[in-house]
């Protein structure tokens, strides 16, 4: 009893030995039935891609929004700087900006301070000799600027004959044209002014007491405008300006933008055009120096013109129906202008006898406007044609004058 059991060991391969040792390497059958299974390795090497992909993202936004904020500051500041400079440029000193004001009250009494805000008046310059040219017209405020109801087309007269006819419509042309219908007892230039030299062209104007045209040059206040496309004929310009009158004439064949000749006398390179011409199309940039004539006035800041002269090579027409549809007529105290009648002119289409009939009906509104036509001269030297025909007995050019009634 007192001797110790002697443990014999199982032999290799029974269950007593399988149990044993699966009990000491897992701990016991039971424990090792009960352990969990270890998750996939690629679940976990896709979650740390997507934080790691969302971290990327959120760096590029934030490095983005870092170089585009000095861009943007800087277009917002050009965006604020940009109608304050324009503005002021148009508005001229006396409607400058609130900085200005400021220097202003805080320079008054100085000298300095009032020869700085002289220098920054806005002149009409060449853009590329700036220091060579003169200055002309400060620009016009645009508390002054024309505002009015735009016409698009002329109102066309009735047909000269019941059934549309070029013979009629030209003879009843031609009559107007031919008939003055008031009368100028002194269309001479010679008795205002020491020049004895003959002008080329008869351009006359009407110089009677009763029209105020003649008070204005005696008072050296009249104004001349002067339309034509590189021509020598300036003896009526030069006349004009030797009375004292302002004169204004352009040509875009010009090779400065302005020149000054003289005291009264400048020339623009400009060209007078029936519509402003757009930058942003090509074909508009050969035209980059034609501008309405509403333009150029608002530009210069001239609200009247005494005398407005034209030789615009068959332009003319166009530019007539601008100046009328526009209302700039009633700005104007004589029209003089060269008028060709061998072609239908610039952009004027339709049969002969629909494009004499918007002559016609042209000129009937410069009377509805108060116009009235006093002087008439046949140009015997050039082809004798209308319309590309030898017929009427008409002339290719004339040269009409007409008096507005109602200037004052």
């Amino acid at each position: 009893m007192g001797r110790r059991r002697q443990q014999v060991p199982a032999p290799r391969g029974s269950p007593a030995q399988g149990a044993g040792h699966e009990s000491r390497r897992g701990g016991g059958g039971c424990s090792g039935a009960m352990m969990p299974k270890e998750k996939p390795l690629w679940k976990g090497f896709a979650f740390r891609l997507c934080l790691l992909s969302a971290a990327l993202v959120l760096c590029l936004q934030l490095g983005l929004r870092r170089s585009w904020a000095p861009a943007e500051k800087a277009g917002a500041a050009a965006a604020r700087a940009l109608p304050a400079r324009s503005t002021e440029q148009r508005l001229g000193p006396a409607r400058g900006s609130r900085k200005d004001g400021a220097e202003a009250h805080l320079g008054a009494g100085r000298p300095e301070a009032a020869t700085a805000r002289r220098k920054r008046v806005t002149y009409l310059r060449s853009s590329r000799r700036r220091d060579s040219e003169p200055a002309c017209c400060p620009l016009q405020s645009l508390g002054s600027s024309r505002r009015k109801t735009i016409r698009w087309h002329v109102d066309l007269q009735p047909w000269a004959s019941p059934t549309p006819s070029l013979n009629y419509e030209a003879l009843r042309f031609l009559k107007y044209i031919t008939t003055p219908q008031i009368s100028c007892e002194h269309m001479n230039m010679n008795s205002l002014t020491d020049n004895s030299e003959t002008i080329k062209k008869p351009w006359s104007i009407c110089l009677d007491d009763r029209f105020s045209l003649v008070h204005r040059i005696k008072s050296k206040q009249c104004r001349l405008y002067s339309l034509g496309l590189s021509s020598d004929d300036n003896q009526f310009e030069i006349s004009m300006a030797n009375s004292g009158c302002e004169v204004h004439r352009f040509d875009p064949s010009i090779k400065s933008a302005h020149i000054q000749e003289g005291q009264h006398l400048w020339n623009h390179r400009l060209s007078i055009d029936w519509r402003d011409p757009n930058p942003a199309v090509a074909a508009h940039k050969l035209r980059s120096r034609a501008k309405k004539l509403g333009t150029i006035l608002n530009e210069f800041g001239h609200q009247k013109i005494d005398v407005l002269k034209a030789d615009m090579e068959s332009a003319e027409w166009k530019i007539l129906e601008n100046l009328i549809l526009e209302d700039i007529v009633e700005q104007i105290g004589q029209l003089v202008f060269e008028v060709h009648i061998h072609w239908p002119g610039f952009e004027v289409s339709g049969n002969d006898s629909t494009v004499v009939r918007y002559w016609y009906s042209l000129l009937k509104e410069l009377e509805l406007k108060d116009f009235r036509l006093f002087h008439t001269y046949k140009d015997l030297l050039k082809p004798q044609m209308f319309l590309k025909k030898e017929a009427f007995n008409a002339s290719s050019c004339y040269t009409l004058s007409w008096v507005n009634t109602r200037w004052k």
